[in-house]
């Protein structure tokens, strides 16, 4: 009588967790986006905007001394009119340009 008591509590005890499990609805969270993807969705990095950290993490080739280069020019001279300006930028060059042509703007 004892052994069937024991079985008789496990079954009615594994039978509420089961039917507690399936009514529990499972926790919805709102999907994160990575960063880089948003850079991606938006598109281009603005040369008339972006700050030095930008440049620098975005860009290929543009480190700290070449970003800095980039933002004074800005100051100095105004917003660029077109990407390949970026190429009167002292350190800048051709190859540099074409690494990064598709992610720059100047809107």
């Amino acid at each position: 009588m004892h052994k069937s008591y024991i079985a008789s509590l496990l079954a009615a005890v594994l039978a509420f967790s089961s039917a507690a499990a399936l009514a529990a609805e499972p926790a919805k969270s709102a999907p994160v986006e990575p960063v880089v993807a948003q850079v991606a969705e938006v598109g281009r990095i603005n040369l008339n905007t972006a700050d030095a950290a930008t440049l620098k993490r975005e860009l290929n080739g543009i480190g700290e001394v070449k970003a800095r280069a980039i933002v004074e020019y800005r100051e100095a001279n105004g917003p660029f009119a077109a990407v390949e300006e970026l190429l009167e930028v002292k350190g800048i060059g051709e190859a540099t340009l074409a690494k990064n042509r598709d992610k720059l703007s100047v809107d």
